[in-house]
Parts: structure tokens; C-alpha cells; sequence
């Protein structure tokens, strides 16, 4: 038995993010992310006089861009978008354009951004810290985009958007986003 000093090979999870995957894997990754999206999307609070609810779709929004990878993180948003306007995808089973157009819009258009932004930001380092910063990064993509959503869809001044659209969600998102970030570190783990 011979000593070698070949490098550590890359945890099978990350295999995922492969632009080389099979395209029969990267498809169905598509689609069921889209569709864990959706169905993260039915866990909703809504808060008195809140005009966005708290849901749970950001969890595979940003796992979609951490797992994945930028490329197919992004399409499976993209199609979730695509989904939600002949299916009851989006929060609170809504759906149509009408939907997609509303108070949220922001919000659901940024989903693409943030995938790509999350799994771009962690392609050439995986570690916790940069996981961190890369949904971090997407979590200020997504609520900036929420914010001039609301001020432009729902006619919400600048401050109340900011109010209503971001700030009343920090602890919400953080604790999202320590969550995503401890499950991808773990999964990493565990398949290295």
C-alpha cells in the first residue's frame, strides 16, 4: 500500500453543482427544487397589517444556489416563477401573473438572482464563512429587489418599504439563512 498525496477529493453533494452532470440529474434537480419551492412556499404567517408574509420558500431559494450551483439553481427559480403562474406555488397557494405582478414581485424575481448569486459566490470556496457572505449577499439582493417592488407595485414610500419590506424580516432571515448554511455545511460533511 502505497502513501499518496492526492488532494482531498470534493464532498459528493457538491457533484450536484457539476456543470458536467448528467443532464437527465440536472433536470430533475430542476424541477424538484421548483417544486420544493412551491410547496416551502404553502408554510406561511401572515402578521396583521403585514403586507408580505413570512414563508419558508427562501429556505430552498438559497439552498437552490448553494446545492446546485449558480447555473441550475438559477433554472429551477426561473421555473418555479414560470410554474407558479398555471399552478398554486406561490405563497399562500396564489398563482397567475396577477400574482406574480403584486405586492411580492420583487421578491419573486429576485429568486433567480439570489440562486445565482449564492452559488457563484461559493463556487471556488465551499467553507462556512463563505457560505455565509454568498447568502448573506443574496438575502441584500432579495429584499432590495422586495423593497422597490413594494414601493413601485404597492406605492409604499421608500421608508415603509424598507419598514414593512425588509427590516421587520432580519431575525426571519438570518435564522433562514444560519439554517440553509448549517444544513449545507453537514450535507458536505457527511458526503466527503
Amino acid at each position: 500500500m502505497a502513501l499518496t498525496l492526492a488532494p482531498p477529493s470534493a464532498a459528493s453533494v457538491d457533484r450536484l453543482r457539476a456543470a458536467d452532470a448528467p443532464l437527465a440529474l440536472q433536470a430533475a434537480l430542476v424541477v424538484g427544487t421548483a417544486l420544493l419551492t412551491g410547496l416551502l412556499a404553502q408554510f406561511e404567517l401572515r402578521i396583521y397589517l403585514w403586507e408580505v408574509p413570512l414563508t419558508l420558500q427562501t429556505l430552498a431559494v438559497y439552498g437552490a444556489g448553494l446545492f446546485l450551483g449558480w447555473r441550475t439553481g438559477a433554472l429551477a427559480m426561473l421555473l418555479y416563477l414560470a410554474l407558479g403562474l398555471v399552478l398554486p406555488m406561490y405563497a399562500g397557494g396564489g398563482t397567475g401573473l396577477g400574482h406574480l405582478l403584486g405586492a411580492s414581485a420583487g421578491y419573486l424575481f429576485a429568486f433567480p438572482l439570489v440562486a445565482f448569486l449564492a452559488g457563484r459566490l461559493t463556487e471556488a470556496n465551499r467553507g462556512v464563512g463563505r457560505t455565509l457572505l454568498a447568502l448573506a449577499a443574496g438575502s441584500v439582493v432579495l429584499f432590495s429587489c422586495g423593497i422597490v417592488g413594494l414601493h413601485l407595485v404597492a406605492g409604499m414610500a421608500w421608508a415603509d418599504a424598507a419598514v414593512n419590506g425588509w427590516l421587520r424580516f432580519v431575525p426571519w432571515d438570518l435564522t433562514k439563512i444560519a439554517l440553509v448554511a448549517s444544513l449545507y455545511a453537514a450535507a458536505r460533511r457527511a458526503t466527503a
